[in-house]
């Protein structure tokens, strides 16, 4: 499955000290001549994620797939 995700500032983890970034928007990346589904409310927007890996296996764990089986791609700049 390959979602596309746009990005929100986060905020620097007082345990890593890494900068973070929050889900803006999540959506089902179909091809070009369908929709996007949006799929935001599968996850926490408000939780700061440390790197689209981290992204990529919550999304494989909330939807009980192989995180293999999940691809995530960042959507370009409007």
């Amino acid at each position: 499955m390959m979602f596309e995700y746009t990005r929100r500032r986060g905020v620097r983890s007082p345990v890593t000290d890494a900068s973070t970034f929050r889900v803006g928007r999540l959506a089902r990346a179909n091809s070009a001549t369908e929709p996007k589904t949006d799929l935001s409310n599968l996850i926490d927007r408000s939780y700061n994620y440390h790197s689209p890996r981290e992204l990529r296996w919550h999304l494989a764990e909330r939807l009980g797939l192989a995180p293999n089986a999940v691809f995530i791609r960042e959507a370009a700049a409007a």
